[in-house]
């Protein structure tokens, strides 16, 4: 099993608005099937970290390509891409082998 976390760096000030926006497309890949439960935090403003930080992850039985043929990106999806890029400097993706008793 994996845990699946991205990371974006939104513009000073942006942070709460880029973690709606992220949020709101984890939801569209859950609702799809796409994706197990999301979380979305961020740090900077009112807690310790750095600053206009925003995190979402998820658990992957195994990590597979996302542009693959057999996936459908949902619609909604491309459109809340583009009101992200308007808020984020820039993003990265990391992966975790999470340790299970299995």
């Amino acid at each position: 099993m994996f845990l699946v976390r991205r990371v974006f760096k939104a513009k000073s000030g942006q942070a709460r608005r880029a973690a709606a926006i992220v949020r709101r497309m984890g939801k569209v890949y859950e609702e799809a099937g796409q994706r197990s439960p999301t979380r979305v935090y961020l740090s900077g403003g009112m807690v310790p970290g750095p600053a206009d930080m925003v995190y979402i992850d998820w658990t992957e039985e195994s990590l597979r390509i996302p542009f693959r043929s057999d996936n459908k990106i949902p619609e909604e999806i491309s459109t809340l891409g583009g009101e992200l890029r308007e808020v984020v400097e820039y993003h990265y993706v990391e992966f975790y082998e999470l340790l299970t008793d299995e």
